[in-house]
């Protein structure tokens, strides 16, 4: 399973980012292909809070757009919203561990915590901190 992170989705929706092509494309073959794909929650949040927020665009997408983008890429049939599980307060705790995680760092590892939890073998994000090549 393949799981994007919330740079993926403000990039792929908002047209004035940089990334735009790059992370519409790659949303677009997730949404129409054949393999099961899927959004943290958390990335949901984040991404809500980063579109409507006026401090980082202007205009900001409204709530309405921003709930409507989430509605199309969930009607997608291979798509799933990724939720924490009786395993997460373990996952996480030992990727604290293994990384002497501090600060800001437990926010991706929660996503990452979610991740495991989930099956998911590949992480789409533009996130430096996950190491990542997409979009």
């Amino acid at each position: 399973m393949i799981a994007v992170d919330t740079n993926t989705l403000v990039y792929a929706h908002r047209a004035e980012s940089a990334f735009f092509v790059q992370a519409f494309e790659c949303m677009k073959t997730l949404a129409e292909g054949n393999q099961p794909w899927g959004i943290p929650v958390s990335c949901l949040h984040e991404f809500l809070s980063v579109v409507t927020n006026r401090k980082v665009f202007r205009p900001p997408s409204t709530p309405e757009q921003a709930i409507a983008q989430i509605d199309a890429w969930r009607a997608s049939p291979k798509a799933d919203v990724l939720h924490s599980g009786s395993q997460h307060w373990r996952t996480l705790s030992e990727l604290t561990r293994k990384a002497k995680l501090q600060g800001g760092q437990f926010h991706d590892a929660r996503i990452a915590a979610t991740c495991i939890e989930n099956g998911v073998s590949e992480l789409w994000t533009a996130d430096r901190d996950f190491g990542a090549s997409r979009p």
